[in-house]
């Protein structure tokens, strides 16, 4: 399973990856992915919505089941992927790429720091 080293990491299976100006782009892991079965439907936030780490911000629904999506960290929605919502499978074929699910402005960039580095989210997934 791949688990990319420039990338963040959560406990809730969700992946960061930092962006110029202060974004980050966040999607679920290809683990998350992999225990969620062929997904079939994505919701996400309205741009503009404000997220505190740890809030719910939309739903994964799989053939399954269905898992609430948790924001990393606290920022402004600034994107989310129509993309996804037009062709969830998106996520299963490609979730470090093409499936990813929302833009973050962060309030504090440094935020970012406090998530798991690559070698602690596999030893997590390997428990």
């Amino acid at each position: 399973m791949s688990t990319p080293e420039e990338l963040r990491y959560t406990e809730e299976h969700e992946w960061v990856s930092v962006r110029d100006g202060g974004l980050v782009r966040v999607g679920i892991t290809e683990y998350a992915q992999d225990q969620l079965g062929d997904v079939v439907f994505v919701e996400l936030p309205e741009v503009g919505k404000q997220l505190g780490s740890g809030d719910a911000f939309g739903e994964v629904e799989s053939t399954k089941s269905v898992s609430e999506l948790f924001a990393p960290l606290d920022g402004e929605v600034v994107a989310v992927n129509d993309a996804v919502t037009e062709s969830p499978e998106l996520i299963n074929s490609d979730p470090y790429g093409e499936g990813w699910l929302i833009e973050l402005r962060l309030d504090d960039v440094s935020s970012v720091d406090s998530l798991l580095e690559a070698e602690a989210y596999q030893a997590l997934i390997k428990e």
